[in-house]
């Protein structure tokens, strides 16, 4: 399970340390920086995924990531740094301008440290792997510091970069880690959503992030998961209902048999609120839990009264995951802490930059930064 997060100089956080739990709910005014470390969280998954310059890109280069405010010293290097402790390894990268070559690219960030450690707290004894912009060194099995022969690239990280796993088991089991992480934002419920279509007739285990292969997902719980608790989700929010899937030439699709209305309700036409509720059982009941599951705002398009049956599904998911959710919704935020292992995180903005609300300075204190 992540103990603490860090990160440092991305967007509007200069500076922040998270400490998290089993289920954590982090909530504030629009404005506040929950999105920036929901993106934060993902760019430590896509570095480990080799999308890190590609995901750097997509939010506008790395000169929009960087942390907006005035330095409290000026001589303090320009960085965005992330990381996370936990047990047994703990992992932290730190990205900066690269020297000027008079390239088109000299914009993009270069990776000046990526450490990787044995435990929570960092010491020189406890790394197993040490990056420093293009030189890669391990402990190996002998336990002396053996150097790497690799052309690291610029901005990638050695998670998706080097895999060893007589040299560098960490490495492997990080990225293995990492890469289970999911994320589930706002799903796309309009017309034209990919959730509407039939599914292609294929086990799945995992549904994609977007919920294109939503009626294969459900029917892979229907037969591996927990069916019990699928059809008591469904009817704990919709009572009296029942979730049906066909399989048709073009595929598998999904329909719901509601009270009072004579023909079943395909997914194409189904409420926004209704087909966004369902993504999120299929995504939440899934019979492969990940290490650690992200949702942003999942209370979007849902009306008040699904929020008792969104914290159940949340709270049930918890017990084989760890769970961090962003959230605007107060209702959803008080039935979640009502759970002796939630963990409330608020945000609120102070002279431009994210902190937390109420918190101390000795909540902000044990974690330092590898050199450069």
């Amino acid at each position: 399970m992540i103990d603490r997060i860090a990160v440092s100089g991305y967007r509007s956080i200069r500076s922040i340390i998270l400490q998290l739990g089993q289920l954590t709910v982090i909530t504030g005014a629009n404005g506040t920086g929950k999105s920036n470390l929901y993106r934060a969280l993902k760019l430590i998954a896509d570095a480990a995924a080799g999308r890190l310059g590609e995901s750097i890109a997509r939010e506008g280069g790395f000169e929009s990531i960087l942390w907006a405010g005035v330095k409290k010293n000026k001589k303090d290097p320009v960085a965005v740094r992330l990381g996370f402790t936990a047990d047994p390894y703990s992992y932290c990268f730190d990205l900066g301008l690269p020297v000027p070559m008079h390239s088109a690219f000299d914009g993009d960030p270069e990776m000046k440290r990526e450490c990787l450690w044995r435990g929570v707290g960092m010491d020189p004894k406890a790394l197993c792997v040490d990056r420093k912009v293009r030189t890669l060194r391990c402990r190996g099995g002998s336990g002396k510091w053996e150097d790497v022969d690799l052309p690291l690239s610029r901005h990638g990280s050695m998670l998706s970069e080097y895999s060893d796993p007589f040299n560098a088991p960490e490495l492997v089991v990080m990225r293995e880690l990492i890469c289970s992480w999911r994320f589930y934002d706002t799903f796309r419920v309009d017309a034209d959503s990919p959730a509407r279509r039939t599914s292609i007739a294929t086990f799945t285990p995992v549904m994609a992030s977007d919920g294109r292969d939503l009626v294969a997902a459900l029917q892979t719980i229907f037969e591996i998961g927990d069916a019990d608790g699928l059809l008591d989700a469904i009817d704990d929010a919709f009572p009296g209902s029942i979730l049906k899937i066909d399989c048709l030439d073009s595929g598998l699709q999904a329909s719901l048999q509601q009270p009072g209305i004579k023909r079943d309700l395909t997914a194409s036409e189904l409420s926004d609120g209704t087909l966004r509720y369902l993504l999120l059982v299929a995504a939440l009941l899934t019979p492969r839990p990940p290490a650690l599951f992200v949702l942003n705002e999942p209370e979007n398009s849902l009306h008040p009264e699904l929020m008792p049956s969104l914290a159940k599904l949340i709270k049930k998911a918890a017990e084989n995951s760890q769970i961090v959710v962003v959230s605007h919704s107060a209702r959803l935020v008080e039935l979640l802490e009502e759970d002796d292992v939630c963990v409330p995180i608020q945000l609120e903005k102070v002279g431009g930059e994210t902190v937390i609300a109420g918190g101390d300075l000795l909540s902000q204190y044990g974690w330092k930064w590898p050199s450069r």
